[in-house]
């Protein structure tokens, strides 16, 4: 199809583009931005007159409860959530059952997710077999199936000896290693750990169960890189939940280690006092703490210390999400939430426009880095002959979120009654329209 998207605010971070053009698709790639080739003629014109043109959505942990968790969510209601928000490449943790540890269950799921055409799924493989942290998975292989990087999703590896040896590994490939920092003894807890918490009665997991964790996996990281760094392993934090840990990034950087860093919007956006009488929606993984740890993780997001916003989309049943706090499965449903919640945090802090669309694209674009190949040059971006993932964002439509308003089959979120300022009108995926609002 060729398509001509008339009269948006076409905004791209990565270009410094902020101003009113066309935009002009044929054959899923970007041929004009501003104008298009003389002989170009529209098989459709979408007028997005007082909308938003931005490049696709990158959201680097969404879980699509497939294979093994179809009573939570399905490839096709998840995929077209994320279309719904605005996401045109989404990555998938490993943590599905079976785990994603084998070449032939990678293939499966990209196969799936393609024929579906929706959104572009890119899965990250296993660690270790099984996620057990005791044997490396063959990555290799994982990696020439399509996994743009390698994690334990929640689970830690107690075994430092195997965690050294998968950096080392990784170095050895440039590979790219995915952890959330969580010490394995400290992070048994149900919420942070507080006055709250004791308040509650719930377990606690202290700060210091991710202070501890990102330290040694710090520490390691220096050990494989070297001083100054020169092996090629790259180390992403995930999700992230202190100010001590936002700081401990921060450092990092500054020295010159291959350390990129996300957090939720859950964690942006609230605190432990949300989870109120025990409201199941706020149990987490990470969980939410006090307001110190958020203003400090709003701030590094702000000022590029964390390089992306992620939905931590986790889609639950109500069997298990209606339970005791303390009993209840964590996770929410938040892809169709990413974009609305990071023009809140812009609008409250006073954040550029363009830093809070830039944690939405070009920012996860380059966690990914060489792992997407000519993909690299365009997503995350608009750029003409670049591909043409597109989201089209409506600012002034608010809406409040209700579970009847969402597509993912999970129904289950923290936000909801929340007013949120921005709903999605269209995506396109490739230069197909995988989702339009109905007017």
């Amino acid at each position: 199809m060729k398509l001509l998207i008339r009269n948006g605010r076409v905004i791209d971070p990565a270009s410094g583009t902020d101003r009113v053009a066309d935009v002009a698709i044929a054959a899923g790639r970007i041929i004009g931005i501003g104008s298009a080739p003389a002989d170009f003629a529209p098989n459709r014109v979408l007028d997005a007159s007082g909308c938003w043109v931005l490049p696709g959505l990158v959201d680097l942990c969404v879980r699509l409860r497939e294979p093994g968790g179809e009573h939570a969510g399905l490839l096709e209601s998840e995929t077209a959530a994320a279309v719904a928000g605005g996401v045109t490449s989404l990555v998938c943790p490993p943590d599905t059952d079976p785990v994603l540890d084998e070449p032939g269950l990678v293939d499966m799921l990209r196969k799936r997710a393609q024929a579906l055409h929706r959104c572009r799924v890119l899965p990250l493989g296993a660690l270790t077999r099984g996620l057990a942290g005791e044997v490396l998975a063959e990555m290799v292989q994982l990696s020439d199936r399509g996994c743009v990087g390698f994690g334990q999703a929640d689970r830690p590896i107690v075994n430092t000896q195997v965690l050294l040896r998968a950096l080392q590994y990784a170095a050895t490939f440039g590979y790219t290693v995915w952890l959330r920092p969580d010490e394995p003894w400290l992070g048994k807890g149900v919420m942070a750990s507080g006055p709250l918490a004791t308040r509650l009665g719930l377990p606690g997991v202290p700060a210091a169960a991710e202070v501890i964790a990102l330290h040694t996996v710090l520490e390691l990281l220096r050990s494989v890189v070297g001083h100054p760094p020169s092996a090629s392993v790259r180390l992403h934090i995930a999700r992230l939940s202190t100010a001590a840990g936002v700081e401990l990034v921060r450092r990092a950087k500054a020295e010159g280690l291959p350390v990129t860093a996300d957090v939720s919007i859950h964690n942006l956006m609230l605190t432990d006092t949300d989870i109120g009488y025990f409201d199941p929606r706020l149990r987490l993984q990470p969980p939410v703490r006090q307001q110190r740890d958020r203003d400090a993780l709003r701030r590094g997001l702000a000022d590029g210390t964390l390089d992306a916003l992620v939905s931590d989309h986790t889609p639950v049943s109500a069997d298990d999400k209606l339970l005791p706090f303390g009993q209840a499965a964590p996770g929410a449903t938040a892809v169709e939430l990413l974009a609305p919640v990071a023009l809140r945090w812009a609008e409250q802090d006073g954040v550029p426009l363009a830093r809070a669309i830039e944690v939405l694209t070009i920012g996860p674009a380059r966690v990914l880095g060489a792992r997407l190949g000519t993909l690299g040059a365009s997503l995350g971006r608009l750029a003409v002959g670049g591909v043409a993932d597109v989201c089209v964002l409506a600012p002034d439509a608010p809406w409040r979120v209700e579970p009847g308003a969402l597509v993912s089959q999970g129904r289950h979120t923290p936000f909801e009654g929340h007013e949120l300022p921005a709903r999605v009108r269209a995506t396109l995926v490739g230069g197909h329209i995988a989702f339009e609002a109905q007017p």
